[in-house]
């Protein structure tokens, strides 16, 4: 046995000493590596980046364009028939608001969670004064008086949500660039 020991003793000396270089050299060339893997990221985040822009900037119109188009000024505009009671135009905003939403759920990908937070918010302002507007008024009500009340109840309020909303998006914007 004891002739094993000068031999294992220099296998454990070799070994040591093997592990300190390798541990040497990890040392010295850690920050060339890690120079070289954050050059990789940022040039894949510019390559995404440049890819993706397009596409968030479309989604920020599309935001905008849904938000004008669930303004009521706007969405009574046009869907505005004389024939119409107010139930029947009731009905058709909440499906055409549902619809439109639906449209552009999956926007909330390329915007960011405040913006979509706003459209969302004001959907839900909308039919919270669709539901008010159309509460208040009796059942032999017109489409037209339903259309006011609604109209009435938007411009009580000291701040247009939807007009807010659009500035707030505005600024994110802005912000991109």
């Amino acid at each position: 046995m004891m002739t094993y020991y000068p031999f294992l003793l220099d296998i454990v000396k070799y070994t040591v000493a093997g592990l300190g270089v390798v541990w040497i050299a990890f040392y010295l060339l850690r920050p060339y590596l890690d120079r070289n893997e954050n050059i990789q990221l940022a040039e894949l985040k510019k390559t995404i980046s440049g890819q993706t822009l397009p596409l968030r900037l479309q989604a920020y119109e599309r935001v905008v364009l849904f938000i004008e188009r669930i303004n009521p000024a706007n969405m009574l505009v046009r869907m505005n028939n004389p024939d119409y009671s107010a139930a029947e135009l009731y009905m058709l905003i909440v499906a055409e608001l549902r619809n439109e939403y639906q449209h552009n759920v999956t926007q909330q990908i390329y915007v960011s969670p405040a913006t979509w937070a706003i459209v969302k918010r004001l959907k839900e302002e909308t039919l919270a004064v669709a539901n008010n507007a159309i509460k208040d008024l009796p059942e032999t009500a017109t489409g037209l008086e339903f259309s006011r009340a609604v109209l009435t109840h938007i411009s009580a309020s000291e701040n247009n949500p939807y007009d807010a909303g659009l500035a707030l998006i505005r600024k994110e914007l802005e912000q991109l660039f």
